[in-house]
């Protein structure tokens, strides 16, 4: 018997790891598939895009906002693997209500990425493999502290525009840029994605400028926006306004170890 506690806190129990999974997370799936869990995997969402090759020949139950919860209990999973933020609470009751084991993840941190792969493992039986994928994040926040030395730069993650949005503390995005040394200047903000003017980002001084391609788009038309905030922004000044792979910001899971070494290379 499986018994897991999930990041709502609930206890999951399974007989035995989970031979029918239906994962409605895409940087999850791509964990599963990274653990040796793909057999295991009869259903995902149509963004679970990554690995491209092995996701083409799986069963898609929608988006991850709005799940076909009939094909997802057609293909009678033993275990749905759902996220409290990427999925809508009243469709996963559904699955719940239909008699689903539902895991419920909810990462904000690096700790948080790591009881999810490890949490993964357990409920798919795949510990030997995440031992590797674990050992490498391990080693990548090593590395990443020793290259960190002086003051941290202060960091502006922009991840949406009209209007400017970007993330506070209670983020995973967040997470990642405090795990790589980076100091988020919206930290301290109320709300988890604040909206900003142009200008407040000027006025609040960044270092370093992240524009990522996900879940907005950016390009350099965005980024000379920004270089037009003028040389008294240090990141303006020292040409540290960057074009960044978003999923490695938002996607949890065997991405996170490049993610640190990746983002500390900007930061240092």
């Amino acid at each position: 018997m499986l018994s897991i506690v999930d990041d709502l806190g609930r206890i999951l129990r399974l007989e035995s790891a989970a031979r029918r999974i239906v994962c409605l997370v895409p940087s999850i799936t791509e964990t599963l598939f990274a653990l040796g869990a793909a057999d295991q995997v009869v259903g995902v969402t149509d963004y679970c895009i990554h690995p491209r090759d092995g996701v083409r020949s799986k069963e898609k139950v929608g988006g991850t906002k709005n799940i076909f919860v009939e094909k997802v209990l057609s293909l009678r999973p033993d275990l749905v693997i759902a996220n409290a933020e990427e999925n809508r609470k009243h469709q996963v009751k559904r699955l719940e209500e239909a008699g689903i084991a539902v895991f419920v993840t909810f990462p904000k941190t690096v700790d948080g990425c790591l009881k999810m792969i490890r949490d993964v493992a357990a409920l798919t039986g795949t510990e030997i493999a995440a031992a590797p994928l674990l050992e490498s994040i391990a080693a990548a926040r090593a590395e990443v502290r020793k290259r960190a030395s002086g003051r941290f730069p202060r960091v502006l993650c922009v991840i949406w525009k009209d209007p400017y949005m970007t993330i506070n503390r209670d983020t995973y995005v967040d997470g990642v840029i405090t795990e790589a040394r980076g100091v988020n200047i919206f930290a301290d903000h109320p709300d988890r994605y604040p909206r900003f003017p142009i200008d407040e980002a000027a006025r609040r001084q960044p270092d370093v400028i992240l524009l990522p391609t996900e879940p907005y788009h950016f390009l350099d038309t965005e980024k000379a926006e920004f270089e037009a905030m003028g040389n008294q922004i240090p990141a303006v000044r020292n040409g540290r306004i960057h074009i960044v792979e978003g999923e490695l910001l938002s996607w949890y899971g065997p991405r996170l170890s490049r993610a640190l070494r990746e983002l500390s290379s900007l930061f240092f």
